[in-house]
């Protein structure tokens, strides 16, 4: 979704404009919530920078739009460098993903987990790789893939017996 921030030669957060994509999403919380977050928690930490409006960014844009036309039932997010599996959302979440264990960092006024995984009702699973410039090894992408599908059957498993009560 940044392909400013992928091609920049760093893999940074901010799209051209300084934007960190992910605090610039339209969650409820983010007029009254975003400005003091990035002030208070981050030390106006600019690759934190949330934008001067929520959905200011085309990227943010252009994705609020796609969940919007597809309508998903799960988000998956890939991100780095924390090596680990966040979740945001209203289901269960999976206890892990290939080798990435679930340790829940939060959600944040504007991130994709805050707008979508809790305003809209999508699960958001986020897999925190260990690098952004190093892709796993197929297997663990196998084995990411399989512990995946797992989790959605079991999910939807879950969803089908609540609807039958």
């Amino acid at each position: 979704m940044n392909p400013d921030g992928l091609l920049d030669g760093q893999a940074v957060r901010q799209n051209a404009s300084g934007v960190d994509l992910n605090r610039n999403f339209p969650s409820q919380d983010w007029e009254a919530a975003a400005i003091e977050y990035w002030r208070i928690n981050t030390g106006e930490n600019p690759r934190r920078y949330h934008g001067e409006a929520a959905a200011s960014e085309p990227e943010v844009r252009w994705m609020i739009e796609q969940i919007e036309k597809f309508d998903p039932e799960v988000i998956v997010s890939v991100h780095a460098p924390y090596h680990l599996l966040d979740f945001g959302g209203p289901s269960q979440a999976p206890d892990k993903i290939g080798d990435l264990y679930l340790h829940q960092l939060g959600v944040y006024p504007g991130s994709l987990g805050n707008y979508a995984g809790l305003d809209l009702g999508i699960p958001v699973v986020t897999l925190e790789l260990p690098s952004a410039g190093i892709m796993p090894s197929i297997e663990q992408i196998e084995t990411m893939w399989i512990d995946m599908v797992a989790w959605l059957n079991t999910r939807s498993q879950s969803e089908q017996q609540a609807a039958a009560l």
